[in-house]
């Protein structure tokens, strides 16, 4: 079943393009001076800081002023109160994603979901990177399979990623090969400034309403050996939670599944009913944990099994799945 290309749904699905304020007196050039700094939507533009926006070269108090009504007048209900019933119609553009396993899709209430952002964290060899390529292509598969007929953005933080796995997964689906590795957009983050820079050049494809996915593995990594020590330890934070910020607009906005996969540390002072059943915890402390919608601990179970437990959901009661790690990526015991 090979896919030529991919499109992004039929439905009014909201985007604005920014060309569009264009039509409410502002300039093409302040529009080009928004875009060179990764803002290509209405929506976009309404989330942003008049803080931020005064940092464009040429933009003034009066200038943002002027751009930020005419982006509340071309997307008022982005800017107050809506009810609930508009919001439930919103939400029916969500797509569950499969992870490749049954039994954890049955877990997830179909899989991960798109507007929010899902973490999954664990100790090495359990199976978050595999996860990660799996539903690369899983994302790519149409809706009846259990994908989002979408294509793939991937932020690598610790050299990963491997084509060859995408094959061999693409294999498993009766996907071409090819084609799968096409649809994925991938980028090697070396610091934890560039992961926040690749994320942001990430707006222009993202407005395409082409992607359906975005990983980041590990969301992590870099903020732990950038941000050494107690001392540094409030200014991490503080990047990273603007980092998660954006990445939460974006994932409501474009549609976006957000799937971070994260390190632990051992936490031997903790109970096991907060740090799992090992005395371990995830790393990124509060803002990290709010910051996920859906918190998922893989540990290894009996042989080749492991275990996935859901930690925190907002409608997905805490319960546990076992799946393997096969050639074609995650998958049911019972199928090895």
């Amino acid at each position: 079943m090979a896919q030529d290309t991919i499109i992004g749904d039929d439905e009014d699905v909201g985007i604005i393009d920014i060309d569009e304020i264009q039509a409410h007196g502002i300039g093409a050039t302040d529009i080009a001076k928004l875009k060179a700094n990764n803002i290509h939507t209405v929506a976009s533009l309404v989330s942003c800081t008049t803080k931020r926006l005064l940092k464009i070269k040429g933009f003034s108090d009066i200038k943002v002023e002027k751009i930020k009504e005419a982006a509340k007048k071309m997307a008022p209900t982005t800017t107050g109160f809506i009810t609930a019933a508009e919001l439930g119609q919103v939400r029916k553009r969500c797509i569950r994603i499969s992870t490749g396993s049954k039994q954890l899709d049955a877990c997830l209430n179909g899989g991960f979901q798109t507007m929010s952002i899902s973490e999954v964290y664990g100790e090495f060899r359990c199976g978050k990177t595999q996860l990660a390529h799996t539903m690369a292509v899983i994302a790519q598969l149409p809706k009846e399979m259990g994908g989002a007929e979408g294509k793939v953005a991937y932020i690598d933080t610790e050299g990963t990623f491997r084509p060859e796995r995408i094959m061999e997964i693409a294999e498993r689906f009766g996907v071409d090969p090819d084609q799968a590795c096409e649809n994925i957009a991938y980028a090697r983050a070396q610091n934890s400034e560039m992961q926040t820079e690749l994320l942001e050049s990430l707006a222009a494809n993202f407005a395409t309403n082409e992607y359906r996915l975005l990983i980041i593995d590990s969301v992590m990594a870099l903020y732990r050996t950038d941000y050494s020590g107690r001392g540094e330890l409030s200014e991490r934070q503080q990047v990273l939670g603007s980092f998660l910020r954006r990445a939460t607009q974006m994932a409501e906005e474009f549609n976006l599944a957000v799937l971070m996969t994260n390190q632990v540390m051992s936490d031997p002072g903790a109970s096991a009913l907060f740090a799992g059943a090992d005395g371990r915890k995830p790393v990124g402390g509060h803002i990290l944990a709010h910051a996920s919608t859906t918190r998922l601990l893989l540990r290894k179970g009996r042989g080749e099994e492991r275990v996935a437990k859901i930690v925190d959901s907002p409608d997905c009661p805490e319960r546990e799945a076992t799946y393997i790690i096969t050639t074609g990526g995650i998958n049911d015991p019972e199928k090895a």
